[in-house]
């Protein structure tokens, strides 16, 4: 069964992810922590933690909660 995502809904996922990605690079920074410090810990690519810094995907919960404890903040602070 196909079904499309209303065009609001997937506006307000891109914006989400836009805020979490700039609120963990802000925090990243502030910490002098770097992409490939948080990607080594995660076993990823420093890739992927860019595409994540830049709005480019949308992390799962166990993601988001994974990337607030490398920055030592807890997962709302990353999603406000």
């Amino acid at each position: 069964m196909w079904y499309t995502i209303p065009t609001d809904i997937l506006w307000i996922m891109k914006n989400e992810s836009e805020k979490l990605g700039k609120n963990l690079k802000r925090i990243r920074t502030e910490k002098a922590i770097s992409q490939g410090d948080i990607a080594r810990t995660f076993g990823v690519s420093r890739g992927f933690i860019s595409n994540i810094e830049n709005g480019k995907t949308n992390p799962t919960l166990t993601t988001i909660t994974k990337l607030a404890k490398a920055v030592g903040v807890s997962s709302d602070k990353l999603l406000k």
